[in-house]
């Protein structure tokens, strides 16, 4: 499995230990308790914020090479 823009933030921190600090580093660790998480897509959180999903999602899976 890989992280993917209709993965939603709760299933994206489940996905690996490390996702929460990629979302810190995106500065949007509000989103790890947030009630949202359930049901927010990660592409629904990159426009909400304004950043480029494509990097997010690079940035994410980059800790599955590991």
């Amino acid at each position: 499995m890989v992280f993917n823009e209709l993965m939603t933030v709760e299933d994206a921190l489940a996905l690996h230990p490390k996702a929460r600090w990629v979302f810190a580093a995106y500065q949007i660790s509000g989103c790890v308790d947030c009630q949202s998480s359930k049901n927010e897509t990660l592409a629904e959180v990159a426009g909400g914020y304004r950043f480029d999903l494509g990097q997010f999602l690079d940035d994410l899976n980059s800790l599955l090479q590991n």
